[in-house]
């Protein structure tokens, strides 16, 4: 007979495997994948505050994009994870193209992107107006879950509105409104709507690399 801690150890090597290549990023080849920039429309009038759990999310605008997602980062145990479970760092235009990031590292931390180079592949503010660290607020557990499946390197497509969140102790988030900032507070707190991850279907990476 097995002993128990040797199965357990056995199904968790097995989960831990099967969770990894579920989530491996992939590698597509050169090419800008999302050509186009982020579209943010004002509303035409002021929308009705949205309840999240304890949380009050005012609509600052309406917003969508089509991007490569450059990072994912998890968040469980800051003051924000109950809203914003996770980070996307995206890019789009040039920061979309396998030929431009191969020479851009690309991390997250402590709810911000950081992004570094030995030489510019592009000027380094294209860099920072054509990626953005986004705080993503799902809207129902049907989008957490999409949300969940989306690989590094995969391009998505997000639905939603750019929201500022409060809560009754006097906490608050504020989003921002342009991607032409950079540093603390140039974060889009993003409550999506819907997700597609179709549009990866449109440039499939290279089967050696994925």
């Amino acid at each position: 007979m097995r002993r128990p801690w040797l199965i357990a150890a056995i199904l968790l090597a097995l989960w831990g495997g099967w969770s990894w290549w579920h989530a491996r990023p992939l590698h597509p080849g050169p090419g800008e994948l999302a050509p186009d920039d982020p579209v943010q429309t004002a509303l035409d009038e002021p929308m009705q505050p949205i309840r999240f759990g304890d949380f009050t999310l005012t609509p600052r605008a309406k917003f969508d994009l089509v991007a490569r997602v450059l990072s994912t980062e998890h968040y469980h145990f800051d003051v924000g994870a109950a809203l914003v479970p996770e980070d996307f760092a995206l890019g789009w235009g040039r920061m979309s193209d396998s030929s431009v990031l191969k020479d851009v590292d690309i991390s997250q931390s402590g709810r911000f992107y950081y992004w570094h180079v030995q030489q510019f592949p592009i000027p380094r503010r294209e860099i920072e107006t054509h990626s953005a660290n986004m705080h993503l607020i799902p809207a129902d557990v049907g989008v957490r879950r999409e949300l969940a499946r989306v690989r590094v390197g995969q391009v998505v497509a997000l639905d939603g509105f750019l929201v500022d969140a409060d809560r009754p102790d006097g906490w608050h988030w504020r989003t921002s409104l342009t991607r032409d900032d950079t540093g603390d507070g140039a974060c889009e707190l993003f409550y999506v709507t819907s997700v597609d991850s179709s549009a990866a279907h449109a440039a499939p990476a290279s089967p050696s690399t994925q």
